[in-house]
């Protein structure tokens, strides 16, 4: 427990330690750059750090990181308030506060770091003497509306070229123009002047690949350089917000560009996207970076990819745990959201995970699927434990959340206790011979009632936050959703 504002600064500046990469600008027009979570997650998301730099990129600009603290609470009791990595300036101070916001759950931390930043809320409560408050993300894909009671601006799809955009007029328009001007830009939406929703933005080719700026120590994936080598996808999965359809589908990017990026010192090298081993050239691009002596992660193994060679060179970049989806506990679900993902696909997989000694796989699942049955949980079942005899098997299991712009969008939640039931089934069905864990199916259903929501939901978050953020404040905030729970 910090017991003054100096121990809160002796906290960030510890976990600062051992960060390359981090930038310093002396930029008259400065912006506070927010992830809505803690300092190792934040730290690990590629369009944080791809904003980061983009800013800092711009003539006349600069960007200082802040986060959710640890404890939120020693701000309160100490009245400190929330201030930025670099400068150490309360992030009131900035003209402009921007937050990346990755999934529904995140917009309770954005209020948080509002309310510590001493910043109203609502935007219906701030004057011109406050922060213009401005958000993207990878939330902005599906459903930006309810995050429209608390930003200005939100940016919409990919905002690697959007950001200069804003940056050329913020230091000069009024509030009034700006708003005005972007109200009417495509990827943009201004709460209260844009009529509807635009499409999304779309970076142009040489915005590509994102990358990391800053390698940290104290990051979740830890000491390691993030960068695409694609971006998009070209499958079709009826319940996925990154399908093919989305943004113009697969951007591949050429190795050699995402090698001539890896700096010098990086010994560990994480390949992020969401079709990773689509890329024709996966292969290639592994094998260059092992050979240079590196580490080396993929966050979307592929099992209808995977090939020997390709496993083989994992192994030697420090893979010990082949993680893989089939999102839809049996064939027959996998078949009707076109998951391209058979049983065939995923024993070799085991099999490959034997042949070359890993620790385990890890497959993620996904329950309550549209026409679901108790049939499905068994063949999991059966399955699970078909795998469980050729590799050590974790199962990663998340209820389904039918989201905006997806074929699937407007699919109902499951029950909970509906959820619970089966997951429970499950769990007798493999004893202990499968590792279980699960997403809760109470906070699905919040993140449901977000990823469905309007403005009104949004007002909903901030209420189940006043409340304090159980799932009980969330149950009353949304209570007219909650009476069929």
């Amino acid at each position: 427990m910090a017991t003054n504002s100096w121990d809160l600064i002796r906290q960030m500046r510890l976990r600062l330690r051992g960060e390359s990469g981090a930038l310093r600008s002396e930029a008259p027009f400065r912006v506070a750059l927010c992830y809505p979570g803690q300092y190792p997650v934040g730290m690990s998301s590629l369009g944080f750090q791809t904003i980061y730099r983009e800013i800092h990129l711009h003539p006349g600009a600069g960007a200082e990181r802040a986060f959710l603290p640890d404890n939120p609470e020693d701000y309160r009791r100490l009245r400190v308030p929330l201030f930025t990595c670099e400068s150490e300036t309360p992030v009131a101070n900035f003209p402009v506060v921007a937050f990346s916001i990755s999934f529904e759950l995140e917009i309770t931390g954005l209020l948080e770091l509002l309310a510590l930043s001493g910043i109203p809320q609502l935007r219906a409560d701030r004057t011109e003497r406050h922060p213009l408050i401005i958000a993207g993300g990878p939330l902005t894909y599906s459903n930006p509306l309810p995050l429209a009671p608390f930003v200005d601006l939100i940016f919409l799809g990919e905002a690697d070229e959007l950001i200069h955009t804003f940056l050329d007029d913020a230091a000069s328009a009024s509030r009034a123009e700006l708003l005005s001007r972007f109200a009417a830009l495509p990827g943009c939406y201004v709460p209260g002047h844009s009529n509807g929703l635009p499409p999304i933005a779309r970076a142009p080719e040489d915005r590509l690949p994102a990358h990391s700026q800053i390698i940290s120590p104290n990051a979740v994936l830890r000491s390691m350089f993030l960068v695409e080598p694609e971006r998009g996808c070209s499958r079709t999965c009826t319940f996925c917000v990154m399908r093919g359809t989305t943004n113009g589908g697969m951007r591949l990017v050429a190795p050699e560009r995402v090698l001539a990026l890896i700096p010098g010192h990086a010994r560990r090298v994480g390949l992020v996207g969401a079709a990773v081993t689509d890329h024709p050239r996966i292969t290639d691009l592994v094998g260059d970076i092992v050979r240079s002596g590196r580490e080396i992660g993929i966050s979307s193994l592929r099992a209808d990819r995977l090939s020997e060679e390709l496993m083989g060179l994992l192994c030697q970049g420090g893979c010990r745990t082949l993680t893989t989806a089939a999102d839809g506990v049996s064939q027959r679900l996998r078949n009707s959201v076109q998951r391209r993902t058979n049983e065939q696909h995923l024993i070799r997989a085991a099999e490959l995970v034997r042949k070359h000694r890993l620790e385990r796989m890890k497959l993620y699942e996904i329950i309550g699927l549209p026409g679901e049955t108790l049939d499905d949980i068994d063949e999991l079942v059966r399955f699970s434990l078909e795998l469980a005899r050729i590799a050590p098997l974790s199962l990663a299991i998340s209820p389904f959340v039918a989201k905006r712009n997806t074929p699937l969008d407007g699919a109902p939640f499951e029950p909970i206790h509906s959820l619970e039931g089966k997951l429970a089934r499950l769990r007798v069905g493999v004893k202990d011979k499968v590792d279980i864990r699960s997403v809760s199916a109470r906070w699905a259903w919040v993140e449901y009632q977000l990823s469905q929501g309007s403005e009104a939901e949004g007002i909903a978050a901030l209420e189940a936050w006043r409340g304090g953020g159980d799932f009980a404040s969330w149950k009353r905030s949304l209570k007219d959703s909650a009476r069929a729970l």
